[in-house]
């Protein structure tokens, strides 16, 4: 009996999963644990294993379709194995998606089936359903086609390329003379390769355009001057190594810094939504962490409750988690105020974007040491940018550059931090 491939439920908020890329094609060897597909829900993506040893029998839900969780978007079993179907599913979408695999069962012609199982035998093509579809739209022959994904597997993009290289191939032996501008310079038309944006990127590009659409951001900068604050960290290295067993970071005493500052600035600790301005009692630090399809913003809640060293591993956690795709659409929903590093590239002061519906965020540079008078003396000093991006709509520059100034006061003054 053929077993179900079912969209999972990446965390109690999920509504809808998009299956954003199928690994596997129709009639494709798996064994259990195989990466078959990607499946992404707001800005969680996550790869879906085969559940078991077999052939992929059928692909219910196309590449970019949205299904609710527990519908079923495959089938798995023996080759040449019939799909059996339950209808005990109480979900609509999944009754439809079933709707379809039975009438394509029933539908199809004996020969045909035959026919398409003689070609598969001779040569398989790792090809995905979408871009098998646009092929036999354009009456491209699929064995001819360079694939570039995943093993060699033909995608859209490849798809589309193949189409503009026959559309251009008459082009290419009609026009003997290049054009000429009157400079005499050949002009060449390059055409860039087409990547359509689809999952984690664009649910990013979605929120960022809205961000910046929907809210008036304005960005100030300061430097805080942080060489107390790494000779403090030196000092409580071996300390903080030896009782809680962890490394303290300068990111984690920025966030600790934040934190105070926020209880001290209430209107920065905020967020817009629907008109009205929503502030809070307890800090949920949004940490961003950088991966290799986007930026996530894993949520640290009650960050006000926590001491410093629980704070930094609850972030290094999260950090982890979002690495690995172990990240739940709870954790990343919620947060008050958000902080953006990119110390590690080497960027000193950037504007960050707002994280909606929040109405700061704090994008951290790196550290750099210049030459500094203090008090007449010239001295080597570590200095660290900060930038402050707000919403104008919640509060004006002066309190937002108090709020900075606080910040920059406890990372001045570590021992503060600490208290």
């Amino acid at each position: 009996m053929a077993t179900e491939v079912i969209m999972p439920k990446l965390g109690m908020a999920m509504k809808v999963g998009t299956v954003s890329q199928w690994n596997k094609t129709e009639g494709e060897p798996v064994q259990k644990g195989d990466l078959i597909a990607t499946i992404s829900s707001e800005k969680i993506e996550m790869d879906l294993e085969a559940p078991e040893n077999g052939t992929v029998l059928k692909i219910s839900v196309p590449e970019g379709e949205e299904v609710p969780p527990g519908t079923i978007i495959g089938y798995i079993g023996k080759e040449n194995e019939n799909v059996s179907i339950s209808h005990s599913s109480e979900n609509p979408q999944e009754q439809q998606n079933i709707s379809k695999v039975e009438e394509v069962n029933v539908n199809k012609p004996a020969a045909e089936t035959v026919r398409v199982q003689t070609a598969s035998q001779q040569k398989r093509v790792k090809i995905s359903p979408v871009a098998r579809k646009m092929a036999k739209k354009a009456g491209l022959d699929i064995t001819h086609i360079q694939g570039s994904g995943p093993g060699g597997r033909i995608v859209k993009i490849d798809v589309l390329q193949a189409i503009e290289q026959t559309k251009a191939a008459p082009t290419a032996i009609v026009q003997e003379e290049p054009q000429v501008v009157a400079a005499n310079h050949t002009v060449a038309a390059e055409e860039g390769k087409k990547v359509p944006v689809t999952g984690m990127r664009k649910v990013i590009a979605t929120r960022m355009f809205d961000s910046l659409q929907n809210s008036a951001q304005l960005t100030i900068t300061m430097k805080a001057d942080v060489t107390e604050l790494k000779a403090l960290k030196n000092q409580l290295k071996d300390t903080v190594a030896k009782v809680f067993e962890h490394k303290l970071t300068i990111t984690d005493y920025v966030a600790r810094a934040v934190t105070l500052a926020l209880l001290q600035h209430p209107q920065m600790n905020s967020t817009f939504k629907d008109g009205s301005i929503y502030t809070y009692d307890h800090v949920h630090l949004g940490m961003a962490v950088a991966l290799e399809k986007g930026l996530v913003v894993p949520v640290i809640r009650n960050a006000d409750s926590l001491s410093l060293t629980a704070l930094s591993k609850q972030i290094k956690e999260a950090a982890d988690r979002a690495k690995t795709g172990q990240l739940a659409n709870e954790d990343i929903q919620g947060s008050t105020f958000t902080i953006s590093s990119l110390g590690g590239y080497d960027v000193e002061f950037f504007t960050p974007v707002l994280n909606p519906p929040e109405a700061g965020i704090l994008g951290v540079g790196t550290i750099t040491d210049v030459p500094t008078y203090i008090g007449g003396k010239l001295e080597r000093r570590s200095i660290l940018p900060l930038s402050l991006t707000f919403d104008h709509r919640v509060l004006d520059g002066a309190p937002a550059a108090a709020f900075l100034q606080t910040v920059k006061q406890y990372l001045e003054e570590p021992i503060t931090i600490l208290l």
